[in-house]
């Protein structure tokens, strides 16, 4: 997580605020009303236990008192409740990522469908005569793939970045719902307040899942391992639920409560 430090709300202890060294929280929670001091909490230090002196031997070593063994920081044991919402599931968050591609899969019908099908005119007789050569035992790879294929998959996979940029990341900044976050009724915020995220957040937040895609015209499995080890952290985490998206950017994605439905008056009629 690459907030910075300072005091903020405690996610597990809404009515308290504590200390984050950009890595995790430290020190002893103060409430939330009170003035923090400027800087980290002082690391209090556990003293031994003061022994009687009693006259050693005089063939015995002098007695040396054990060295003072400072606090650890405290570990999360509970599941956080950012701003005193509940973390959203991992199926819930799989499921908003799924009709997130599928939106997107949308824009690029539209956007780059007709590079698409340039691509698979070219794409149609290069194979046959990969298949060709492969079943008359000649060498297939020294078949070259036409220059406008090589160029068109370049265009199809830019545009497809920025077709996922321009759906996700604007709407992220503002609302910090995507159209499948908001299907789950599910949210991206920020670990120390409930602002929006703003645009630069919400850009760093999406690029350990989108900037991969880059390589798909050359390396899609270093793209899909790069994707997949991002997103494994979520079922991992059991305490924050963070992707490595969420770590970069310093967000949690929150479980919003079902709305409150007021009675009809006319059905109490």
């Amino acid at each position: 997580m690459t907030s910075s430090p300072g005091w903020y709300r405690d996610p597990a202890e809404p009515s308290t605020q504590r200390y984050w060294d950009g890595e995790g929280w430290v020190g002893e929670p103060l409430p939330i009303d009170a003035t923090p001091p400027p800087g980290p909490p002082a690391v209090s230090i556990v003293q031994a236990p003061k022994l009687p002196e009693t006259p050693a031997p005089p063939t015995s070593p002098t007695f040396t008192p054990p060295t003072p063994i400072p606090t650890m920081p405290v570990k999360l044991t509970v599941p956080v409740r950012p701003h005193g919402f509940a973390l959203a599931s991992p199926g819930a968050r799989f499921m908003a990522r799924f009709i997130d591609i599928l939106a997107v899969l949308v824009l690029n019908a539209v956007v780059n469908g007709w590079f698409v099908y340039r691509f698979m005119l070219d794409f149609g007789p290069y194979m046959q005569a990969v298949i060709k050569a492969s079943q008359a035992g000649e060498d297939w790879a020294a078949i070259t793939q036409p220059s406008q294929m090589r160029t068109l998959t370049l265009v199809i996979t830019l545009l497809m970045t920025a077709l996922w940029f321009a759906y996700e990341v604007p709407v992220t900044a503002q609302t910090g719902q995507t159209l499948g976050k908001r299907a789950m009724r599910i949210k991206v915020v920020r670990v120390e307040s409930l602002e929006p995220l703003g645009f630069m957040r919400s850009w760093r937040r999406w690029n350990p899942l989108g900037l991969p895609t880059l390589l798909l015209s050359c390396c899609p499995p270093v793209t899909s391992a790069l994707q997949a080890l991002d997103v494994m952290f979520i079922p991992m985490d059991r305490l924050q639920r963070m992707a490595l998206h969420d770590r970069s950017a310093g967000t949690y994605v929150v479980q919003l409560p079902e709305p409150v439905r007021l009675p009809d008056p006319q059905k109490g009629k």
